[in-house]
């Protein structure tokens, strides 16, 4: 039996569909939620992480407050139960080149790295995988590999070795001390901690003078500048920007982004 250990709801229908045709990935999928790549990673004393992140994502969608609970960490430890019971259980940890997947393999190592022999990664960065309509292309996602692709990636698995284990925990441990709100992705496994105006300026020049819905100028940036945020941060970044004076907006600032507009402030420029 696998466990499947995937970033994000999307990345795990290709792996899902790839089990039922293939009896060598047979197993389950555990699914990631949180967006590790953005947010918050030092705790306070005596709080507990799943805590700080349910806290920082009620911060940035406060329209969510509600619904919005951070559990990864009783996924991960449900997954090392499983392992502990079934001794032929392995654990396949699923990597795409994006600072969101990268950053949760960091997270998951801490608590999975136990297992040893039985810990995998598949990490797809760097590799052609063809398309739908079989045409090469490198994804950034494991939720856009076709599932006769994935049956494919699985040879990919390869056990991590203890002396990466320990370099990748040293790692995740000076970005946790450093604690900047947004986590990039610069090659392999190389993350770049950068400040939380690192893609304001992008986010301005999707604005102009006259009123736009939010969530247009957020779509617009996302696919022109291949933000890799969401769009829960950069609506935290326009009303940032609003408190600053940098921007207007007018509607239900607090609401979705479908319920306010916004623009330019008078003077303000961008490059």
């Amino acid at each position: 039996m696998i466990i499947h250990i995937v970033c994000g709801d999307v990345a795990a229908g290709p792996i899902t569909e790839a089990m039922a045709l293939s009896e060598a990935l047979m197993g389950e999928v555990v699914v990631m939620k949180d967006v590790l790549s953005i947010g918050p990673l030092q705790k306070q004393e005596g709080q507990k992480f799943s805590e700080l992140r349910t806290n920082y994502w009620h911060e940035i969608a406060p329209f969510e407050a509600n619904s919005i609970v951070v559990n990864d960490l009783e996924r991960l430890i449900t997954a090392g139960n499983t392992l502990n019971k079934q001794p032929d259980a392995q654990i396949w940890l699923w990597m795409a080149p994006w600072a969101a997947d990268v950053c949760m393999y960091y997270w998951s190592l801490q608590y999975l790295h136990k297992f040893g022999s039985r810990l995998f990664l598949v990490n797809i960065a760097g590799l052609p995988f063809l398309d739908q309509d079989d045409r090469l292309f490198f994804p950034n996602s494991i939720g856009s590999l076709m599932p006769k692709e994935v049956i494919k990636a699985r040879k990919l698995a390869r056990n991590l070795t203890p002396s990466e284990v320990e370099m990748d925990l040293d790692d995740w441990n000076k970005y946790v001390a450093d604690n900047q709100p947004i986590r990039t992705l610069d090659g392999s496994k190389k993350i770049t901690n950068r400040a939380a105006n690192y893609f304001d300026s992008l986010l301005e020049s999707c604005c102009t003078t006259n009123y736009q819905k939010a969530s247009k100028v957020v779509h617009n940036a996302l696919q022109k500048h291949k933000i890799p945020t969401g769009d829960y941060f950069l609506g935290w970044r326009l009303r940032a920007l609003a408190d600053q004076g940098k921007l207007h907006l007018q509607g239900d600032a607090q609401g979705l982004l479908k319920d306010f507009d916004v623009k330019l402030s008078e003077g303000t420029l961008f490059s």
